[in-house]
Parts: structure tokens; sequence; C-alpha cells
């Protein structure tokens, strides 16, 4: 059972990520993006964009980094061979962009028992250089119960 008293809590911010032009095609690819604006530099300049821009799922890279805090996080006590993916929404500020350097600072937002199993809600805080706010990525994890 997940402990119900890392809720609210705020973990540290990550390092920086460097968003790369590769990285965005690849994931453009991964999601079977055909959008210009995802893969080629001149289409995404047209639109006035400075380089390629990620798809709006690409934040999620971006939160695995945050995640992964937490998930180690011992008094979290969230064991990650019995987490089901349950929900993902993404409140997008701007495009994200090749070049963009960005950290992120998570926050659990809530703790649910349900039955043996526990819901557990991440707000991930996305920032650029500027510490101007790309992105809000609000994930739930189900935590399956010991049968």
């Amino acid at each position: 059972m997940v402990n119900p008293n890392v809720a609210g809590k705020k973990y540290p911010e990550t390092d920086i990520y460097l968003v790369g032009r590769e990285k965005i095609r690849e994931f453009a690819n991964a999601v079977f993006s055909t959008s210009p604006l995802n893969h080629d530099v001149f289409a995404s300049q047209a639109a006035g964009f400075s380089d390629v821009i990620a798809p709006p799922t690409f934040p999620v890279v971006i939160q695995e980094r945050s995640l992964s805090a937490v998930l180690n996080d011992p008094e979290a006590d969230i064991d990650f061979s019995r987490v089901v993916h349950g929900d993902q929404r993404f409140i997008s500020v701007r495009p994200i962009v090749a070049g963009d350097e960005l950290t992120s600072v998570l926050t659990v937002a809530s703790v649910k028992s349900l039955g043996a199993h526990s819901m557990v809600t991440f707000n991930t805080e996305i920032f650029d250089a500027n510490r101007d706010l790309v992105c809000t990525a609000i994930s739930t994890l189900v935590v399956r119960g010991e049968e």
C-alpha cells in the first residue's frame, strides 16, 4: 500500500534536460506524428518557431525524470512491479522546441485507497531556462495491492 503521507510532497527539481532535434523526431515517429512541424526545421521556422516542435505528449519524457525520484523514494513505498498507468493529461502553455533546456518539479497531488489498491496522482510542472512554465503533466498510477 502506498504511503498516504506523501500526498502533498514536492520532490527536488530535476537536472536540465536539453531537448534535441533528433529526440523530437524519434518521439514523433514513435507516436506516428506526420506533422511537418515535428520533423522539418524549415516548416517549423515558417510557422514561427526556431526549430522543430515536439508532439503534445512529449512532456512525458521530462515527467519520467521526476517520476523516478518518487518511485525510488522509500517513504512513498511504491512497488513499481505492481504499477499500472491509469491516466495522463497535459496542460501546455507553449510547445516544446528543440534547444529548450527544461527542468521539472513533481508534487504528489493525491493518494487514494481503493480496497487493496492505491491511486496516486502526480502533478509535474515543466519549466524552461527562464523559469517560465511550459507544461504541467498530470498522471495517475494505480498500484495494485497484494492478492
